[in-house]
């Protein structure tokens, strides 16, 4: 093993040997490799190990390499359709982020050949943060007078019940980020185990990475660290709720579906699922099974991109704008799920392999479940007035992929719900803790104005100058800032084949003829966008659409084209004004809806390297006015949500849902699900 050598302040040992890396590679085969069975299969961990192999044999790996993001580079669709269709091998290739002190690189590698088959220095990106970017210049901010001076003032003679962490703080094209990896570092007092109503408000040190120097040092008001602890353990919750009764949902005969390595066959649904480190999971060749007949629905679907700015404009918080999947992809978006809790106990559970420090793959274990469930919905139903006795109903059950990602203080959980009727619903659920700040306050005030003659009532405005002013008391001497929080999803959905068109419905009033007795209706005019400025939608109640993606060719028994609809659920506008800089770094959130002619290159909102990006990265920088009828196309829907925090949120927040679905539309000649049984 090479010796650890310094380099800035990202000190530790991430290379090793030739000799000792093959024969880590060898013991990952006798400890189970997770073997390939289809080209979309997630990277093992034999591929993770020879991925370094090959770097190392290259002269592209040393001591001091962080390799924050190592992927499946999928082959092409073409390959892919090609493949499903003939068959035969295609080459294994994954695609690495490799940084060096102030440079960042990607490589291609081609693993069934061993060798780097592209090898490129990156401008004007940086690569995203890496485990051993967290914790970088920690050290020198601690050892830094200005700080030791800043901490003292609070209370604190050294370091010892401090916890610091290094983030990248956004671009706002200041003097300190031109040229700089730049990043601010916090710190809280870990004494409890729910720390974030315990940061040490009023400081930060922004310092250069790359050079591990203390640029400033962010030295505001003391605030005093809370007394509550606001933790949730069993010791600090107290005595639990006595369950009303034990309830149990068994398999006894097995699950409903087949998996043949990572192809799942459910009913009459059939795709490919893999795991990937950035975006967790991946839907690919999503299929239905309709009668004879295998007909295309998705070729690809999965998360990506996840943005949550905060509403905070002091020193310490006005860059708390997070990018998250593409900033922190590092030890991977999904996390490990806790089986009979997060999933049923009877759910099919899948691990997953990604790179830890320097690179060397660590297991992620439970990080995907695949479960069904039916829990008293309705399939359909019909009571018949006429004869009661010929009434009908059916009950529904779901085919369920689950994850979860923890990010900080949030948690999320993911959910891709297969249905009977032929639909696709996506959940996503926000958790775990909300951020939030000491103040002076204990709280808003409990004084009440009284007029004469009517009762007492609380003061309900809000002063810029207040302690609440941007967020809300949710315990003494603690505000949980407002904040928004938006999700990108990428589905280049295939309907009934690659040449497919957006078709907008229009919803509009007609007025009818003086001499009827209505005065007006509604009807539906349907449009085609042409090109991608025509298909950026953003929803307006007062202006309903429905977004269709059309066969170009397929049609119904009754000849209209077979479609799917993106049915958007309760969603948000960002409030945020154009010029503001976290928006325009985020520009995929301006729309509700963008497509997109298809582009394998094209896969991530925020653009591919969003760490301390510079605007106009992602979805605005490609999406112009390419022509999208009659082609393949890629649809990007943006789930939004503004959160202010209320007290039932803490000290966790209870889980909150947010969905959208994706809607056969004259796909079928008839409800496909006549035939579930009683």
């Amino acid at each position: 093993m090479t010796t650890c050598r310094p380099r800035s302040l990202r000190r530790r040992c991430a290379a090793v040997g030739p000799a000792v890396l093959a024969a880590l590679a060898a013991m990952a085969l006798c400890t189970g490799a997770y073997a390939v069975s289809h080209p979309l299969d997630s990277l093992t961990m034999e591929e993770h190990w020879k991925v370094l192999e090959v770097l190392q044999s290259a002269g592209h790996l040393d001591a001091g390499a962080t390799l924050p993001l190592v992927q499946l580079e999928p082959p092409s669709k073409s390959q892919i359709l090609d493949w499903r269709a003939k068959g035969g091998e295609l080459p294994r290739r994954a695609r690495v982020a490799v940084g060096f002190g102030g440079d960042g690189y990607e490589a291609i590698l081609d693993l069934s050949a061993e060798k780097v088959e592209r090898w490129t220095k990156l401008e004007g990106v940086e690569i995203p943060w890496a485990p051993e970017d967290l914790g970088a210049v920690v050290d020198v901010v601690q050892e830094h007078p200005e700080a030791q001076a800043a901490m003292r003032r609070r209370g604190y003679d050294d370091w010892t019940f401090l916890s610091c962490i290094t983030l990248p703080p956004g671009f706002y094209d200041l003097e300190e980020q031109r040229g700089r990896r730049v990043g601010h570092v916090t710190c809280t007092d870990p004494r409890a185990r729910n720390t974030w109503a315990r940061g040490i408000e009023g400081f930060a040190a922004v310092v250069d990475l790359d050079e591990g120097k203390v640029l400033r040092v962010i030295d505001e008001d003391i605030v005093p660290i809370p007394a509550t602890r606001s933790d949730f353990d069993p010791s600090s919750i107290g005595p639990v709720r006595e369950a009303p009764g034990r309830l149990r949902i068994e398999q006894p005969e097995g699950p409903g579906f087949a998996l043949s390595g990572h192809e799942v066959t459910w009913q009459k649904w059939r795709f490919h699922l893999r795991i990937d480190q950035r975006v967790g999971p991946v839907l690919s060749l999503v299929e239905y099974l309709d009668d004879d007949a295998v007909r295309s629905v998705l070729y690809e679907a999965h998360l990506s991109e996840i943005f949550v700015p905060y509403m905070d404009p002091a020193e310490g918080w006005y860059h708390r704008n997070f990018i998250d999947a593409g900033e922190y992809p590092q030890g991977g978006l999904v996390k490990d799920l806790l089986p009979g809790r997060d999933c049923p106990e009877y759910a099919h559970l899948f691990d997953t392999v990604v790179p830890g420090v320097g690179g060397q793959p660590e297991v992620v274990n439970n990080a995907l479940c695949l479960f069904e469930r039916s829990g008293g919905g309705v399939a359909w139903r019909h009571f018949d007035s006429a004869s009661p006795g010929l009434s009908e109903s059916r009950p529904s059950t779901d085919l369920v992929v689950r994850s979860a990602a923890s990010i900080g203080n949030y948690d999320y959980l993911f959910d891709w719900v297969f249905r009977q009727d032929g639909s696709i619903e996506v959940g996503v659920g926000a958790t775990g803790i909300v951020e939030a700040k000491p103040v002076r306050s204990k709280g808003r005030s409990t004084e009440t104005a009284s007029t004469s003659g009517t009762a007492a009532v609380f003061d309900v405005s809000r002063r810029a100058d207040a302690d609440d002013a941007y967020g809300h008391f949710v315990a003494d001497h603690v505000v949980a800032v407002n904040h928004s929080h938006y999700f990108s999803f990428r589905m280049d959905l295939d309907v009934d084949g690659t040449e497919n068109s957006l078709l907008v419905d229009r919803f509009e009033r007609r007025k009818l003829p003086k001499d009827h007795p209505r005065r007006s209706l509604w009807v539906v005019e349907t449009d085609v966008a042409k090109t991608e400025d025509q298909a950026r939608m953003t929803l307006d109640p007062t202006k309903p659409k429905m977004w269709r993606v059309a066969s170009q060719h397929a049609t119904n028994a009754v000849g209209y084209p077979t479609s799917f609809q993106i049915k958007a659920g309760s969603n948000a506008r960002t409030l945020m004004s154009e010029d503001d800089m976290p928006r325009r770094r985020a520009g995929f959130i301006d729309h509700h809806l963008w497509v997109t002619p298809y582009e394998a290159s094209e896969r991530y909102a925020a653009g591919d390297y969003p760490t301390l990006s510079t605007p106009g990265q992602g979805l605005p920088s490609w999406s112009k006015e390419r022509p999208i009828e009659g082609t393949d196309i890629v649809v990007w829907h943006t789930v939004g949500m503004h959160h202010v925090v209320r007290a039932e949120d803490w000290p966790v927040m209870p889980l909150m849902w947010h969905h959208f679905e994706l809607r056969p539309f004259d796909f079928f000649d008839e409800n496909p699900a006549l035939d579930v049984p009683e």
